[in-house]
């Protein structure tokens, strides 16, 4: 292999090399480094670093397809090897490259392992994008093969985004594009194990049953440790799904299997699984202690590991809520809280910093004497024109965190608009209220990322279709401080106001409100202003807990805690707005939600819908367009 690799070496460096001889050794580089053709060994690591190294200088040009496979090949160890953050610029150029050359398929493989990095990584509503676009061209090039892929990884992606409704469409589509396909076989097991999973959040325990039977009877016969592993996650779905339901004999049979293959496949994670569903099982059938302890030790190993923590504490908080233990479970849900802020910030503020740094590299000033006059006549002639740079500038900087915010917001406002309509309406009362320009163009921009903190916050408080009890209430008001936080730490000039915003929209003008209990001019005017564009949109939309309330219904109630939660200033100011903007845009969420439309991952949320829409319609692929 090292060999090998010092030959490619050779010819790369070489200035006086041929283009086809240097695009023949790119082509074998990626063979040597690519997992699917060449098995891991010792000398893997070495080779990965080297071969990072020598694409890093490389021109696109002329051996461009050649380095195009040579990076995504580069990109598929990163993410197999447990390295995706290093995975991720090589995937970005593999699909900048293959976009340049035209080259579709190219290109549908390149989105699709940027995706896996993106969303290995954190990055979901990237991800999601780039399966978006991969999922487009896989239809416009009627490859069924290369579209199952893609639906099975949206799938994996939107279940991690708490969207498993969604998430269960794209995996459906696979499981029909299967059904004529042997070659499908293993897909379709993945993909019916996800759904398992997905049904499982969404207590649809009948649905997750059946896709757990199939998928366990597709994967009779794993030979190789992923396909163990697969086997091991569908077994323990379908464990988890009969304790659900009360059936402890079917669940004990299930997980003696797992155990077994889990065993075999010689896989931390494998058996981390199948002994998280012993402990379920055991806690279920009444050996709560034994079944506590086996729990106890799988969290302690996954303290290890890291990347089965998550898993390991879900399991606790499970395991003692089913032996009435709530105290203690509460302890583990607020690690796991713990956790998932600790996560979702760092995964945070690393997009960000990235997204960042490609904006730098974008905007580095040309300094040759002809544009540096050219600049200095812009700003004589026109301040408008600086103006307008600036506000897109701040625009740009904050659009990922944007989408993280959307995406926070996604698991109990399917549309995504929710934060885009705070803000501008947030600005309209700005407006009313008598702010500055400047200050109503940073209220609409930062109150979008309101409730960016709700990323640190676990599904099962999020999501919850009951009302929360004391201690959930506590953990889902720590958003404020999550999301105030992360904005304290995004590295953006003129941020405090979204900071501010983040952390005070909460506080009331009587005291009564959360963070720190603050009241009345105390509360920064942004927050102030924030607090009754978000109540308003909240009341007048559904969410997993309530039924939209109409406008006047809403307006009531905003009166009636005028002086208590809301400015009272401010309050007579909203209260004619709105009325007044009904009358004259119509339609209040088609006006209010504008921005969000121009959101490429709104834009591409709304491809993936009107994709899987037609994919229910029944028409063959030949006759729909994707869009």
């Amino acid at each position: 292999m090292l060999k090998t690799l010092e030959r490619v070496e050779s010819i790369v460096s070489s200035e006086a090399a041929p283009p086809e001889e240097v695009a023949r050794a790119l082509a074998e580089l990626g063979r040597v480094v690519d997992p699917e053709h060449s098995p891991p060994s010792p000398q893997s690591a070495q080779v990965f670093a080297r071969a990072l190294e020598l694409v890093a200088g490389l021109k696109s040009e002329p051996q461009g397809p050649a380095l195009a496979e040579c990076l995504r090949s580069i990109a598929r160890y990163a993410y197999v090897s447990g390295h995706a953050l290093k995975g991720l610029e090589p995937a970005q150029r593999a699909v900048e490259l293959s976009r340049r050359l035209g080259a579709r398929s190219l290109l549908r493989k390149s989105l699709s392992i940027w995706g896996a990095l993106l969303a290995d990584t954190g990055n979901l509503p990237g991800a999601i994008e780039a399966y978006a676009e991969a999922l487009e061209i896989a239809v416009e090039l009627g490859d069924p093969f290369a579209e199952a892929a893609v639906c099975n990884n949206l799938g994996g992606a939107l279940i991690y985004a708490a969207q498993y409704e969604d998430a269960i469409a794209c995996l459906q589509r696979v499981v029909t594009l299967s059904e004529e396909r042997d070659q499908l076989r293993s897909v379709r097991g993945a993909a019916l194990t996800n759904i398992a999973l997905a049904c499982l959040h969404l207590e649809d325990y009948g649905r997750g049953l059946r896709a757990a039977k199939e998928a366990v009877e597709l994967q009779d016969n794993p030979a190789t440790a992923a396909a163990r592993l697969l086997r091991v996650l569908a077994e323990t779905n379908y464990t988890r799904l009969l304790l659900e339901v009360d059936a402890p004999e079917a669940a004990r049979q299930r997980c003696e299997i797992a155990k077994r293959i889990a065993h075999e496949s010689g896989l931390e994670r494998a058996e981390l699984q199948a002994s998280m569903a012993e402990g379920l099982c055991e806690v279920f059938s009444g050996t709560v202690d034994v079944g506590l302890s086996r729990l106890s030790k799988v969290l302690e190993r996954a303290r290890v590991l890291k990347g089965s923590l998550r898993d390991a504490l879900i399991a606790m908080v499970k395991g003692n809520e089913l032996a009435g233990r709530t105290d203690v479970a509460l302890v583990y849900l607020r690690e796991l809280m713990m956790h998932t802020k600790e996560v979702q910030q760092e995964n945070a503020l690393l997009h960000h910093r990235l997204h960042l740094e490609q904006l730098e590299q974008k905007q580095k000033p040309t300094t040759t004497p002809d544009a540096l006059m050219a600049r200095r006549e812009v700003r004589l002639r026109d301040r408008l024109v600086e103006q307008v740079a600036h506000q897109e500038l701040m625009k740009s900087r904050i659009e990922m965190l944007e989408r993280l915010a959307v995406t926070a917001e996604l698991r109990d406002d399917t549309t995504g608009e929710h934060s885009y309509r705070v803000g501008k309406l947030a600005s309209l009362l700005a407006q009313e209220f008598g702010c500055d320009d400047d200050t109503i163009f940073m209220i609409d921009l930062a109150a979008r990322l309101h409730d960016i903190g709700k990323i640190g916050i676990p599904d099962g408080i999020l999501l919850k279709a009951g009302r929360l009890n004391e201690a959930e209430m506590k953990l889902m008001q720590s958003h404020a401080m999550i999301g105030s936080e992360i904005l304290a730490q995004s590295n953006v000039p003129h941020m405090k106001m979204a900071e501010e915003i983040a952390r005070f929209h909460h506080e009331h003008w009587n005291g009564g409100g959360y963070p720190f209990g603050i009241g009345q001019t105390a509360i920064p005017l942004a927050a102030r202003i924030t607090a009754l564009a978000d109540v308003f949109d909240a009341l007048t939309h559904r969410r997993p807990y309530k039924e939209p309330w109409p406008i006047d219904r809403a307006l009531e109630e905003i009166a009636a805690l005028k002086g208590m939660h809301f400015d009272p200033e401010l309050t007579d100011l909203f209260l004619a707005l709105v009325p007044r903007l009904m009358r004259e845009a119509g339609d209040l969420d088609e006006f209010l939600g504008e921005a969000a439309r121009q959101s490429r991952f709104i834009q591409a949320r709304r491809k993936i819908a009107d994709a899987l829409k037609l994919f229910n319609s029944g028409r063959p692929p030949t006759q729909r367009p994707l869009y």
